[in-house]
């Protein structure tokens, strides 16, 4: 079975035929200059006390950390946004272990700085079964350390490239989480961590479960 690095750099692979090197090389940039900020040492891991927060969900709902571990413990995992076709096949890989994570008690969830209704529109789309919360200002990222801002000429490229961050971001563009994704005990400590500056690796989610087995 393929894991969902692997399935990420084929897909990286491919796609890096298809950017122009002027492009590539301002997305190689930034990529370097953001591992070596130091940002992904910042970020919370285990043992730290989850922050709180209440944020609204794709299909209506306004949903709180306290609320989400009233039955057991919480998978929680940022990603940049449905413009980014690798968070598409992260969060297809979530839904697809969707039923192996409740299956162990938790529950899982999914926050980026999105506005709702392009939260609802990548729930349709991937017929996702798990909560989707906007982060709008992305201030839960910050909490958890996970919040940075682009570069000058990475959001120019962004633009160019039609993401509309502006829109979808709800006034805050520039903005955006690392990678993350977090195992949370019911009594709100992180018990399992992964977070990365390349956006092009992700949680698998075959270690999610393993963590989550580790609870018990």
């Amino acid at each position: 079975m393929t894991t969902l690095n692997a399935e990420l750099r084929t897909f990286y692979e491919a796609r890096q035929q298809q950017i122009p090197a002027e492009i590539r090389e301002i997305m190689q940039r930034a990529g370097h200059e953001l591992a070596g900020s130091g940002q992904a040492d910042r970020a919370l891991t285990v043992g730290a006390r989850a922050p709180r927060f209440t944020l609204p969900s794709a299909t209506g709902l306004t949903l709180s950390l306290d609320d989400l571990l009233t039955d057991g413990p919480v998978v929680l995992s940022f990603y940049r946004g449905a413009w980014c076709p690798y968070c598409n096949i992260a969060l297809r890989s979530l839904q697809q272990h969707h039923e192996a994570i409740t299956a162990r008690g938790a529950r899982l969830v999914a926050v980026s700085p999105q506005i709702p209704d392009e939260s609802l529109t990548l729930t349709e789309k991937h017929h996702l079964a798990f909560d989707v919360l906007s982060d709008i200002g992305s201030d839960t990222a910050k909490q958890y350390g996970l919040a940075f801002d682009l570069p000058d000429d990475l959001a120019a490229v962004y633009d160019k490239l039609g993401f509309d961050l502006q829109r979808v971001n709800g006034g805050h563009p520039r903005t955006l989480p690392l990678p993350a994704t977090y195992v949370i005990d019911r009594d709100g400590v992180i018990r399992w961590a992964f977070v990365n500056t390349d956006y092009t690796t992700r949680a698998e989610p075959a270690d999610i479960l393993d963590a989550l087995a580790a609870l018990n």
